[in-house]
């Protein structure tokens, strides 16, 4: 079993916030990913969605595309439509051959917006979460029969952002329904990501590795700021640069023979944290920790 290390560009360009690397062109982030060592990089909202497009530029610079985040809305359309819509995000991940369809559910989010308190994350009613886990678990069938695994997203300011929430998920989903485990999401949301690895292997899908700085979480949420007042303010960084220690988090891995994309990310403003320098920090320390965990990177 065999992991591999990838990137998500958003610390280079913020899909949320164009204003933070909105004029980086594609391919300095492609060159930068290269030259630092990584094997892949997810979807970015600048990268072009022509298949032959994207294959061809990507593979100018040897690298592979991991995945790329898709925003559903199953609280209010059900899983048919959602399917439909859903088809040119799938055949794209398909045509470049990626493994993993990152989703999480943004009907009713507030992460994107700077006027929402991430204090007053959503949450769902105890009679709609059967009709969730249903039809979302309808969609990672379908996903699956496509030759791709569903790996749910859990998120601040979402419905499934708290340790109560990410356990009431897993209880209305169905074995198909994976996760995108994110380090920092967990930390910050309550949630114990070595423990969810230990105790539902089976979900473990894709891992996203960011680190955190509590104390301006602790901040932004006493002065009731937005989770992009929270990424502005730095409350992510890179792993290594933060308040996390990711030893834990590899052994674990390690010790269900998880194979699969260990992703470096961390939502910063480019202007005053250097990606290439911050993503070298990201990808030492997790490549120091895989080794003494005994994971092997492939090839």
């Amino acid at each position: 079993m065999t992991i591999r290390f990838g990137v998500s560009p958003i610390a280079w360009i913020n899909d949320d916030m164009p204003e933070l690397g909105g004029d980086t062109p594609v391919e300095r982030v492609l060159d930068d990913v290269r030259e630092i060592g990584f094997s892949g990089i997810e979807l970015g909202g600048k990268f072009p969605r022509d298949p032959q497009a994207l294959r061809e530029l990507l593979a100018r610079f040897g690298l592979d595309l991991v995945g790329g985040w898709y925003s559903s809305s199953l609280l209010v359309r059900d899983a048919a439509v959602e399917i439909e819509l859903m088809r040119p995000h799938l055949e794209l991940l398909q045509a470049l051959g990626s493994g993993v369809f990152v989703i999480a559910e943004t009907s009713n989010a507030i992460h994107g917006d700077r006027d929402r308190p991430l204090a007053d994350s959503p949450a769902l009613a105890d009679d709609q979460w059967g009709m969730f886990g249903e039809r979302l678990t309808k969609v990672a069938d379908f996903i699956q029969a496509q030759g791709l695994r569903l790996a749910y997203h859990h998120h601040l300011g979402t419905v499934v952002e708290t340790a109560g929430e990410l356990d009431r998920f897993l209880s209305v989903t169905g074995s198909n329904v994976g996760l995108t485990l994110d380090s920092g999401h967990a930390a910050l949301g309550g949630i114990d990501a070595v423990s969810v690895i230990r105790t539902r292997p089976e979900r473990i899908v894709h891992v996203h590795c960011k680190d955190v700085r509590k104390s301006i979480f602790g901040k932004l949420l006493e002065e009731r700021g937005s989770f992009l007042d929270g990424v502005l303010g730095g409350m992510f960084t890179v792993p290594g640069d933060g308040d996390l220690d990711f030893q834990p988090l590899l052994e674990a891995l390690s010790g269900i023979d998880y194979s699969g994309w260990v992703v470096v990310e961390a939502e910063q403003d480019p202007a005053i944290a250097d990606p290439r320098a911050f993503a070298r920090i990201g990808l030492g320390t997790l490549r120091t920790a895989a080794r003494l965990a005994r994971l092997e990177e492939a090839a």
